[in-house]
């Protein structure tokens, strides 16, 4: 069954709970089966990576973790923080409309 999901690729957010609320970033990449949400520059790890082929110095590698997507928001156009709706767009498609202000999300 495929989730459909408020939240996609390329979105700004905001982190709304955990030790990273009140962050903002772009939406990297999404996990579908684990609802989880990678976003830039929030949720810090620290990687320790064996020396390989591909990187033979090996060494401490920083990369943003996982979110799950329960804790984001959405930013709007005018860069606040709203719930997602659907409505019916002029060509007949559906669209994503911010709750807060109405307007439709790009």
């Amino acid at each position: 069954m495929f989730k459909r999901l408020k939240i996609k690729k390329g979105d700004m957010v905001v982190v709304t709970a955990g030790d990273h609320k009140g962050q903002k970033g772009r939406v990297i990449s999404i996990n579908r089966d684990k609802d989880r949400v990678t976003v830039e520059g929030v949720n810090m790890i620290t990687r320790h990576r064996k020396p390989s082929a591909q990187n033979p110095q090996g060494g401490i590698e920083k990369m943003e973790g996982t979110i799950h997507i329960s804790n984001l928001m959405l930013l709007d156009n005018n860069g606040t923080a709203t719930r997602v709706g659907r409505t019916r767009g002029e060509n007949g498609k559906l669209v994503r409309i911010s709750k807060k202000s109405g307007e439709v999300i790009k």
